[in-house]
């Protein structure tokens, strides 16, 4: 296989390179920028530059560009620490959840202002007692009329304080198996009876919120794919989420920081460094075959696992070569405490351990 890149790709390499770094020169930079680095204005500038629905399909708007140019476009963002949070769950998740799942007015409603930048999603999963297992969340949507009731509470809903809406995962049914009876219900957090809690996290960030939904009517219209079957869409929702190469960079620029300072004449520094360097390597690879669809179905677990832990392993590199003034509470230390959430958000590495066992490798449950 030829891993080298063609010239047009190099070149979109270099042109999203300088809108990172004068992204970062006016907004500023953010460790793990697709979820820490918010701004509307840089959202709306990468829907000015199509590079929000790159990879869409024409007929829905988008680019229709080849997945590898969105992959460049990302890493180049994210290592840079570029601001695009406002955006990034909707170009991940949300557009291409309506475009597969959504009916034609729902898609002809809320893409358009996705492909410009100009709303913010944020996604209702999580519970309190229902973390790693979705299928025991407890949020329900009741029938009533043309509405749905929504009675419930989220937890670590990134944006839910700044969000125009929330792609909520509820109940709708308590009748068979606990995998079924769940729904997808677009939420607009305008709407009455939502109470949002923010969260703040040892960094001082802010973006995690508790969502509490007390008598929320929404439109039944709002019903996204088919009432009580949606297990299987959000699992697909995950899949795009745990596979992409946000996984992989969101500390790069701490390492290239570290990487200037470090005494590369230490043979041990030099082996740390070859073993980080040969992990963003095996990183790229891993994620470039779940851009193109050649990973097995469920493979984004392990992509998510290694990449997320290799994050880990840079941390305690750019820990070990700044030394003390690694305890200086700047937007260093602030990425490098942010660090053990890598391995957390978007499904903990035991548990992705468990889906590569179960789901790919067909292994056996142990009894218990």
């Amino acid at each position: 296989m030829d891993f080298s890149w063609t010239a047009e790709q190099e070149a979109l390499r270099s042109e999203a390179k300088q809108v990172a770094l004068d992204a970062v020169a006016r907004f500023g930079r953010s460790n793990d920028s697709w979820i820490n680095g918010f701004s509307k204005e840089f959202a709306k500038e990468l829907g000015e530059r199509g590079w929000i629905g790159l990879t869409w399909p024409v007929e829905f708007g988008g680019g229709g560009r080849p997945a590898i140019d969105r992959l460049i476009i990302g890493e180049e963002l994210i290592a840079a620490g570029a601001p695009i949070a406002a955006m990034w769950f909707a170009d991940r998740q949300m557009g291409p959840t309506l475009m597969t799942y959504g009916r034609p007015d729902q898609q002809a409603e809320f893409l358009p202002d996705m492909l410009r930048g100009e709303s913010t999603w944020c996604i209702g999963m999580s519970e309190p007692n229902a973390g790693s297992d979705l299928a025991s969340l407890s949020t329900t949507a009741r029938r009533e009329g043309d509405d749905f009731i929504i009675n419930g509470q989220k937890i670590w809903t990134s944006f839910g304080a700044i969000a125009d809406y929330c792609y909520l995962i509820c109940r709708t049914s308590n009748d068979g198996p606990p995998h079924t009876g769940i729904s997808e219900i677009i939420v607009p957090m305008s709407t009455p009876g939502i109470e949002v809690r923010t969260i703040k996290d040892m960094t001082t960030n802010r973006h995690f919120a508790e969502v509490f939904y007390t008598d929320v009517r929404v439109p039944a219209e709002n019903l996204v794919g088919v009432e009580g079957n949606a297990f299987k869409q959000t699992m697909r929702q995950l899949e795009h989420e745990r596979g992409g190469v946000d996984r992989l960079v969101s500390n790069q620029a701490l390492y290239h920081l570290a990487l200037a300072q470090a005494d590369l004449s230490d043979p041990i520094v030099r082996q740390r460094v070859a073993r980080i360097e040969t992990g963003y390597r095996i990183g790229r690879i891993l994620v470039t075959r779940e851009v193109l669809h050649q990973a097995p179905s469920g493979f984004s677990a392990a992509t998510k696992c290694f990449c997320t832990e290799h994050e880990v392993e840079v941390a305690d590199f750019v820990s070990h070569v700044l030394g003390a003034d690694a305890m200086l509470w700047d937007d260093v230390t602030k990425g490098l405490a942010y660090a053990p959430g890598y391995t957390i958000m978007g499904g903990t590495s035991n548990v992705m351990r468990n889906i590569l066992g179960e789901r790919v490798l067909g292994l056996p449950r142990e009894p218990r």
